[in-house]
């Protein structure tokens, strides 16, 4: 079991046992089936970012709080140095980098992920989450799909786009991608 999806296994408990909900009721809220949510909570299962997202906002909490260790703090501004970012890999080949996570009542969580490269036949995961995202392409070249179009994106490249249209992208060339992800 990797050790992060337990983590946020924990903290999305342990914001299930702060608004006194039981697991049929907060699974209920969040309109996710309860056996799936019961292997979300005991960190078995991988919960994508739109999926956290969606719980914070349905349940009024930043979403750094469930997917990181600690509340945001800063009002004013909110510093990162390069490479100190609160991390996260939800899985192998996916991590996330906040960029922001420390700055309170923020309008967009800004990350800088990295992609390790997959076999050309591995499928992309798609997700999809209400909002807007933008991307720009720190290093490598990815494949970004939305709503069943291709695209490629290079060093120096960015894209706009609209969320709620399913996403989901792959590393290309066998070298991982970075990406700055905006999303509001």
């Amino acid at each position: 079991m990797n050790e992060d999806m337990k983590q946020i296994g924990q903290r999305l408990k342990g914001l299930r046992e702060a608004l006194d909900m039981t697991v049929e009721e907060f699974s209920t809220s969040c309109d996710i089936p309860v056996d799936e949510y019961i292997r979300y909570e005991a960190g078995e299962r991988d919960l994508t970012i739109s999926l956290l997202k969606g719980i914070a906002s349905k349940h009024n909490i930043d979403v750094s709080v469930l997917m990181f260790d600690g509340e945001p703090r800063m009002s004013s501004y909110f510093l990162t140095r390069k490479g100190k970012g609160m991390a996260v890999n939800r899985v192998a080949d996916y991590s996330y980098q906040t960029l922001a996570g420390g700055f309170n009542n923020r309008k967009a969580d800004v990350f800088e992920v990295t992609v390790e490269p997959k076999g050309d036949d591995v499928e992309i995961h798609h997700s999809r989450h209400s909002g807007q995202e933008f991307n720009l392409v720190l290093e490598g070249r990815m494949l970004l799909q939305i709503n069943g179009k291709d695209l490629i994106l290079e060093e120096g490249d960015s894209i706009y786009f609209d969320s709620g249209l399913p996403h989901g992208m792959k590393a290309l060339d066998g070298k991982k991608v970075k990406f700055i992800a905006v999303v509001l």
